[in-house]
């Protein structure tokens, strides 16, 4: 097994591609690690892939092309089944995260850290970027008691074993501290890394990703807790639901019973004449759809195996 493997997502980098290669080159071969660089480029329509097949005659490069964009999630995703360093770095193509990063994150990942998230302390990006990333990395903080300053960082260490059990789909790269903690691995650190100006181009990202990435993290604090036992959370419900429509039935049938043998008056509603009845109908239907949403939410956990659907158009270096 080699010391480092590097997973670098990419999309119309066709121009940070080759310093960004050689300055991973220089940085691995003066600390004597034994590394490889994964590129997965995410459907790009620039040079990009010409650029890869190019570099792949004097670096140690694996390339992996999507027939389309799909999302930095998918290409992350599918550049960890290929990795086969003891240490696995992340970080985007822009050059905005520094590869002299690299020999401190791996010593941390050894020392028996299973992640280390970089933490760009001194961002140089716009304000439409900075203000809502603090604002959902204070959201992310709270609801997965992760004290991490900055989820969405590029540049991470990864023991390999984390990121065997990962699956990420989504928007969801930017909670892969969350997704590690579910999966037991609860060394989580963090290091505070340079983050550059951007040299070339310009950000692929808009701000609608941080309405996707807040749908993702409610989706994640939801799997945490109930995927392996949906039941749990549907019946839950359904049982609530139930109860208080049967006891609402009870209560209209006694009241009318009371009228008739106790107070003996003729002034009362028929049952089917209240709309209490009808909202207590309502919650006994509900309760038993949830009871069934949690009997097929099981056995969809017992048959699921997800597939993956994300399609290579082609490969260099990769079996």
């Amino acid at each position: 097994m080699i010391d480092i493997s590097i997973v670098i997502p990419l999309f119309n980098e066709e121009e940070s591609i080759p310093e960004l290669i050689q300055w991973i080159s220089r940085v691995m071969d003066s600390h004597g690690f034994s590394y490889e660089v994964i590129l997965v480029d995410d459907g790009s329509r620039d040079g990009s892939w010409k650029v890869i097949e190019e570099l792949k005659g004097t670096y140690p490069i694996k390339g992996i092309r999507f027939n389309r964009n799909y999302g930095k999630s998918a290409a992350l995703n599918t550049g960890f089944r290929f990795v086969s360093g003891e240490v696995v770095i992340t970080m985007d193509a822009d050059l905005q995260d520094s590869p002299d990063e690299i020999p401190e994150l791996y010593r941390m990942i050894k020392d028996g850290n299973h992640l280390v998230s970089g933490w760009k302390r001194k961002r140089h990006d716009p304000i439409s970027k900075t203000v809502p990333s603090k604002f959902f990395n204070w959201v992310t903080r709270i609801l997965s008691g992760i004290r991490l300053h900055d989820f969405n960082c590029g540049l991470k260490a990864y023991d390999y074993r984390l990121v065997k059990t990962l699956e990420i789909y989504g928007e969801m790269h930017r909670y892969i501290p969350v997704i590690a903690k579910r999966n037991g691995f609860e060394k989580i650190t963090e290091k505070e890394v340079v983050h550059r100006a951007r040299k070339y181009g310009k950000t692929k990202f808009g701000l609608e990703r941080f309405i996707y990435g807040f749908l993702d993290l409610l989706s994640i604090s939801f799997v945490s807790k109930y995927k392996k036992r949906p039941m749990h959370f549907f019946g839950t419900l359904g049982t609530l639901s139930f109860l208080a429509g049967f006891f609402m039935v009870l209560w209209i049938i006694w009241e009318k019973l009371r009228a008739i043998y106790i107070i003996h008056t003729t002034d009362y509603r028929d049952v089917v004449e209240q709309p209490l009845f009808f909202l207590s109908l309502a919650a006994i239907i509900i309760g038993v759809q949830l009871f069934l949403a949690g009997f097929i939410g099981e056995m969809m956990v017992m048959n699921n195996h997800r597939k993956n659907d994300y399609i290579i158009d082609q490969t260099i270096g990769v079996e």
